[in-house]
């Protein structure tokens, strides 16, 4: 993962990049002597306990599939992954770019070096729009998913929400990105994964990747 800069960052001054702050403190049990009962008394608490203790269990499970829940369904595999879009009902599949090179970049918010690459794949995205497809992938997120993509106007890119993983960050998981931000992966036009790249790639390197990649020239 890229350290921060206190370098001014290119693009719209009047937009900050949101601040993460991570949770503190954690929960303390407190102790409390428990008094003396008959054995009729007993059978009813444990029988009381047995009932509170199913309903805690139900309440739980609720939860936790609320929880998994909130960040999506879909696949997280990288030779098939089918991810939500980062707006609306639609889906970002995999599947759906097969007859066309594919580049997959993967950005949040809070990330410097995702905010100095952007332009140039920007440019090259447009400059190759229809030879090669460009998909955003949200992940490891903190902050405001929007960031990116309306700072460095690539709002055109189909873009998705990555899902499950550590923290909403399946994909970028599975293709081994660890702590890294930003992640590159490289498609052939049959959908096979030919790349990854785990930083950020500069506007040359990118052009040369893809030339060596797909044979394509920018």
């Amino acid at each position: 993962m890229a350290k921060r800069s206190s370098k001014q960052m290119p693009g719209n001054p009047s937009r900050a990049r949101p601040a993460f702050t991570p949770p503190k403190g954690r929960p303390t049990a407190a102790r409390s002597q428990a008094p003396v009962l008959g054995p009729r008394r007993r059978r009813a608490l444990t029988y009381g306990i047995g009932v509170l203790s199913l309903g805690v269990l139900v309440v739980v499970a609720v939860a936790a599939f609320s929880g998994s829940g909130s960040r999506g369904t879909g696949s997280t595999e990288p030779t098939r992954f089918d991810l939500p879009a980062l707006h609306g009902k639609t889906r970002v599949r995999l599947a759906d770019f097969r007859g066309k090179p594919l580049v997959v970049n993967f950005f949040a918010s809070w990330c410097t070096a995702c905010d100095e690459e952007l332009p140039g794949f920007a440019r090259v995205s447009k400059e190759l729009k229809g030879k090669v497809a460009f998909v955003g992938v949200n992940s490891l997120e903190t902050g405001d998913r929007d960031f990116m993509p309306d700072r460095h106007h690539i709002t055109w890119w189909p873009l998705a929400s990555d899902i499950d993983g550590a923290q909403g960050s399946g994909l970028h998981d599975a293709l081994g990105g660890g702590s890294s931000m930003p992640l590159t992966a490289f498609y052939d036009a049959d959908g096979k994964l030919l790349a990854v790249q785990r930083a950020a790639i500069p506007e040359p390197t990118l052009r040369q990747a893809i030339h060596q990649l797909y044979g394509i020239t920018t």
